[in-house]
């Protein structure tokens, strides 16, 4: 990974780094469809077979078959896109987790906004910072009792909690929300879960799953997924229209495809799903999903359990993280300021607004050195 290379990074969660090999997939791609012309009779074959490599691989991490698998740029296209094109009425009420990125968030105001729906909290941050891990679950699912009406229709919960780095309950949560009068429609923003942990159960229990490859999957930016259920499939209707999104591409009045593809616009870069595909191939070399999480465990339950002897440091969970994400507040500097001096020593990090805190991110590249020399430099700043 040549973005490793003189810096030790902790910014898996923002972004990761692209391994070589996919970088060279990338550029190959693009030379293959120079060569055999980018609009031929003979690239269509190799643009089938690429699309449909990353499109299986991508289904099979998400437990569904690649009918339920729309490619997207990013989480964002792949949470609002299926959202905005349900059958909402008025008074229709999302609860939203108030752990939800900000994109996500936005998307769903404008929604609300335009459909007259109304909005409402799902309270789960405050159970993160001071439930223990064994208890989580069942607290979440008591907040979610608490606050369903009988005009919720949606509600939106992350999988892997960008802030706090809490796992929630996604496939009891589904459970919960079938038993529930209008069976209310369920998304999950999936862009911490997806190459960090197993995804399968959550992802095809939910209706809308969404993530990116430019994170813990190691792809390049601008490629992403999401899983829709059945009932997505059968009530959803495109809200961006495109020649992908048709049955017959050259007849304007052709329905939209049956499956996941309604939910895809019109012409995007092919080079990228050579990319992200070689990614994914790199990450089944290195071990299952399981094995891998354990090796990322390993990584963050070392700096958890380092943060606790440094003194003016608290973490923001109370147990070691149940993935990669080590958020934890630090006294005296401001986090920008933590940033930038840990930047100027080639260390990255990032600092969060909502709760106002830092976050590393450990992934299987990460050596219990780098882990060591964090802990050094904050110990210094301290």
């Amino acid at each position: 990974m040549p973005a490793l290379a003189g810096k030790t990074y902790f910014n898996y969660g923002g972004q990761g780094p692209l391994p070589t090999p996919s970088l060279e997939a990338i550029t190959a791609s693009w030379r293959t469809i120079q060569e055999l012309g980018p609009f031929t009779g003979a690239v269509w074959p190799f643009i089938e077979r690429e699309t449909s490599r990353v499109r299986r691989a991508l289904a099979a991490l998400c437990g569904v078959s690649p009918s339920r698998l729309a490619l997207t740029e990013n989480v964002s296209s792949g949470c609002l896109l299926p959202l905005w094109g349900l059958p909402w009425q008025p008074g229709d009420e999302l609860l939203i987790g108030d752990c939800e990125h900000p994109g996500v968030v936005a998307g769903c105001r404008e929604l609300a906004r335009r459909q007259g729906l109304e909005l409402a909290v799902l309270p789960v941050q405050q159970l993160c910072l001071g439930t223990p891990a064994a208890e989580l679950d069942g607290a979440v699912l008591a907040s979610l009792e608490r606050r369903l009406r009988p005009n919720t229709r949606l509600v939106v919960l992350s999988h892997l909690l960008w802030n706090t780095g809490s796992l929630m309950p996604i496939a009891a949560v589904a459970e919960r929300l079938a038993a529930h009068p209008r069976q209310p429609w369920l998304l999950v923003d999936a862009a911490q879960s997806l190459g960090s942990l197993p995804v399968s159960e959550a992802a095809a229990a939910a209706d809308i799953y969404a993530f990116t490859g430019h994170k813990w999957c190691c792809g390049p930016e601008g490629l992403g997924g999401v899983a829709l259920s059945e009932r997505i499939l059968e009530q959803g209707q495109p809200t961006l229209i495109g020649w992908r999104s048709l049955r017959s591409e050259t007849e304007a009045t052709s329905p939209w495809h049956r499956d996941a593809r309604r939910f895809e616009v019109a012409t995007s870069c092919v080079p990228l799903a050579s990319g992200l595909a070689t990614s994914l191939e790199l990450l089944a070399a290195e071990g299952s999903e399981a094995e891998r999480l354990g090796r990322i465990r390993a990584g963050s339950g070392r700096l958890w359990e380092g943060l606790q002897a440094l003194p003016g440091v608290h973490t923001l969970l109370e147990e070691p993280p149940p993935a990669g994400l080590v958020s934890f507040q630090l006294e005296g500097p401001g986090p920008q300021a933590v940033v930038q001096a840990l930047g100027e020593r080639q260390i990255w990090i990032r600092s969060l607004a909502d709760p106002t805190c830092l976050r590393a991110c450990t992934h299987i590249t990460t050596t219990d050195a780098e882990v060591d020399r964090l802990l050094e430099a904050l110990a210094d700043l301290g």
